[in-house]
């Protein structure tokens, strides 16, 4: 089941939206889209940047457990 739990995970490691997106290449704008809800299912690709950057797997990030 699809959960998001990005904000979470990014404020326990004291990054603000713009430093996760220097670091993953992925948008401030679309990062705080998914983190609020507003958009889901991003692809493969920027999850695993995403996951990257934050040390992580995809499955921790973006998937119930």
């Amino acid at each position: 089941m699809y959960y998001n739990k990005l904000k979470k995970i990014r404020k326990e490691k004291g990054m603000t939206l713009e430093e996760l997106s220097e670091l993953c290449g992925v948008s401030a704008g679309y990062l705080c889209h998914l983190e609020n809800g507003s958009r889901a299912h991003p692809s493969i690709e920027v999850m695993e940047k995403i996951a990257n950057a934050l040390n992580k797997t995809i499955f921790e990030i973006f998937f119930n457990q």
